[in-house]
């Protein structure tokens, strides 16, 4: 049985009421069959592609103190060492996930422990591989400890399509690994930060799956 995520109702509720209102209108109000079956099946298609953005699959986590797993559905887009600068304020290995319109978007916890930070940050709507996108788009910043790895940082960040960034972190909150975390309504990234030494289990182009492969180890 498909399931959605809980921020999609209203929109799906939305869309169903919008689709079937044309579907009906264009069987009443107009004449030539081919223009009424042409909206008919846009309508559907326009319920099918909302249906399908905020589908939220169950995942089975298996879970592990010392793994990070991969927060979102997605494309490995970066891997590197870089300055961390909101956080940390020191050198961090980044790895980032670029989510496309058809992945999954529902955030998980990549790992379990304890929030210690948790900021939302308005800003712009830049595509999201864009070099500044981490630092000038609307975002928001969780970071988690627990006593194996010690401090992680993931980031979700909007893009050109996304405009609503859905949080669930809140600084004390005891989280478990591959639970809910958020949703980025219409696509775009999240940025991972981890420490220096950590082992990296993925590839740059690598497909990654939310709440169950393994990114990284500590």
């Amino acid at each position: 049985m498909i399931r959605f995520h809980k921020e999609g109702y209203k929109i799906i509720a939305i869309t169903l009421i919008i689709v079937l209102a044309l579907i009906l209108l264009a069987e009443n109000l107009i004449d030539i069959i081919w223009i009424v079956k042409t909206i008919q099946i846009l309508a559907i298609a326009l319920l099918i592609i909302v249906l399908q953005f905020f589908r939220n699959p169950k995942r089975l986590t298996m879970l592990s103190d010392n793994t990070i797993i991969a927060p979102v559905d997605g494309k490995v887009v970066v891997i590197e060492e870089v300055e961390e600068p909101e956080y940390f304020k020191d050198k961090r290995i980044q790895v980032s996930i670029f989510m496309s319109p058809i992945n999954v978007h529902v955030t998980r916890y990549a790992m379990s422990g304890r929030i210690t930070y948790s900021k939302y940050h308005p800003g712009k709507y830049l595509v999201a591989w864009h070099p500044k996108a981490s630092t000038e788009n609307e975002r928001t910043t969780v970071v988690i400890k627990n006593n194996t790895v010690g401090e992680i940082l993931y980031r979700q960040i909007a893009g050109a399509l996304a405009k609503r960034i859905v949080n669930y972190a809140k600084v004390g909150d005891d989280i478990v690994q591959g639970t809910d975390a958020g949703f980025i309504k219409f696509g775009s990234r999240v940025d991972v930060y981890l420490p220096l030494g950590t082992d990296i289990k993925v590839n740059l182009g690598d497909k990654v799956k939310g709440g169950v492969q393994v990114i990284a180890e500590k």
